[in-house]
């Protein structure tokens, strides 16, 4: 790789990271700049899946403080994140390239507009503090699980999206447990990756620590930055993408 190889792909890291601990969707940012480097689309999308884990990791930790008293909550909650994730690996693994090229331009769109639409989904599903959360939390998070694996993008808004709806509590601690199962779903991917899928490790050995410090900077910045205007830039990147793919 040249210099200027390294900055694109630790440029696209520190983004993706720093996106997906404030608001979700970095996957729109590294996994098109790692097919625009040349990768095939399920190389591109396994190398994304393990290069952004450093990336989670740092957005837990970044929300140490809204965890606690949530461990019980977490748990119960990853058994079936962790089901759901294995599922969606072992499907893109199994996914032919041809059928995965085909899907990519729509599930960019898809993560692009539930990017959009995440104000909206908080509002609407934000729900009453001190109330049972229903069974159906976990179905949602299975699914979430799902998706997660097989195609990251979008894949925070999705369970923000179910936990909000279901778990009845401040948004700020809900948002932590939703960066913890963003966690539990990008171990399992990167497990099942690592084993098993082309995963090209030069590259994540360039965006996985990148995405670390975005992680951190992240839930940093989402004290001082407007997520509105992030929101928007990303959604306008995302479906600017998907066209592209869609036109190729």
């Amino acid at each position: 790789m040249t210099l200027a190889d390294l900055a694109f792909l630790a440029g696209a890291g520190l983004l993706a990271g720093a996106v997906n601990a404030l608001a979700g969707g970095g996957t729109l940012i590294s996994f098109p700049a790692l097919m625009a480097f040349g990768y095939p689309s399920i190389t591109a999308s396994v190398t994304n899946a393990v290069a952004l884990w450093p990336g989670y990791l740092g957005g837990v930790l970044g929300y140490r403080a809204e965890l606690r008293g949530q461990r019980r909550r977490v748990v119960t909650l990853s058994a079936a994140t962790t089901a759901g994730a294995a599922a969606g690996s072992a499907l893109l693994l199994l996914t032919p390239g041809r059928l995965f090229d085909s899907l990519v331009p729509w599930l960019v769109t898809f993560a692009s507009l539930a990017l959009l639409a995440q104000p909206w989904l908080r509002s609407r599903f934000g729900g009453a503090a001190g109330q049972a959360p229903s069974r159906l939390v976990y179905a949602g998070v299975f699914l979430g699980g799902c998706y997660g694996a097989y195609f990251n993008g979008g894949m925070g808004v999705l369970l923000l999206a179910v936990l909000g709806m279901f778990l009845h509590d401040d948004l700020h601690r809900v948002n932590a447990v939703r960066a913890a199962l963003s966690l539990v779903i990008s171990t399992v991917a990167v497990v099942a990756f690592a084993l098993f899928g082309p995963v090209e490790w030069q590259a994540v050995a360039v965006v996985a620590p990148a995405s670390l410090a975005g992680g951190f900077l992240g839930t940093r910045v989402a004290r001082l930055m407007p997520p509105n205007v992030l929101r928007g830039v990303v959604v306008a990147f995302g479906l600017g993408v998907a066209a592209v793919l869609a036109l190729r």
